[in-house]
């Protein structure tokens, strides 16, 4: 079900994105290199098609990536952390929002905003939010975007919690997660341990 990116790199900016004293310019910078790395990993098995181009020297056959653009949905706002990493190996690709906030009592997801790319069900859509810990967020805006037409889907996060894959999987059995690690579990409050704090506080120098 979860395919953990364990480079060597991903893995070295990983331990520097969780340290205390990683400051926030640091943080925003880590999550998107990481974000770069695992993204390679990703797309690893995107269809190719051959087409034919002109060198300096001469014609050949060559290859690009076939079907529509992709589709990067970023889960607000902590998804904003990891978006542009990604988002460097494919700048022509769509975007679209989920907005989703957390209650604090009862740990569900509350939506707030919805948008996205017209065509959803012909594309490749990557979903992206730094953490999937009770798996609840993740699983409604996968729900949101099969009710919208995605049939192909993807989910990247950097660290992930055993409750959060159960959730997400028995929820969405179809798609495939990828994380930079998953850690030991979550607390009393649906925060992830060891982990690395509250992503998008961190990520936007909030509390």
């Amino acid at each position: 079900m979860v395919t953990v990116i364990d480079h060597p790199l991903v893995q070295h900016k990983l331990t520097l994105l969780r340290r205390k004293e990683t400051t926030t310019g640091e943080f925003r910078r880590l999550c998107r290199e990481i974000a770069l790395l695992l993204g390679y990993e990703v797309l690893r098995d995107l269809p190719l098609e051959p087409i034919t181009i002109e060198t300096p020297l001469e014609r050949m056959q060559a290859v690009q990536v076939s079907g529509k653009k992709l589709c990067f949905i970023s889960v607000l706002r902590a998804g904003e952390g990891i978006l542009d990493g990604i988002l460097d190996l494919v700048p022509s690709a769509r975007i679209g929002h989920v907005g989703l906030y957390r209650d604090p009592a009862t740990h569900e997801p509350v939506k707030y905003y919805f948008k996205v790319p017209e065509g959803m069900a012909e594309r490749l859509c990557i979903v992206v939010d730094p953490m999937l810990a009770t798996g609840h967020s993740a699983a409604a805006a996968v729900t949101m975007l099969k009710e919208a037409g995605a049939r192909r889907l993807k989910f990247v996060c950097l660290l992930a919690a055993p409750e959060g894959l159960a959730w997400f999987e028995a929820a969405h059995p179809d798609v495939p997660v990828f994380a930079a690690a998953v850690d030991r579990e979550l607390d009393d409050h649906a925060y992830i341990h060891p982990g690395l704090g509250d992503a998008g506080d961190r990520l936007f120098g909030t509390k």
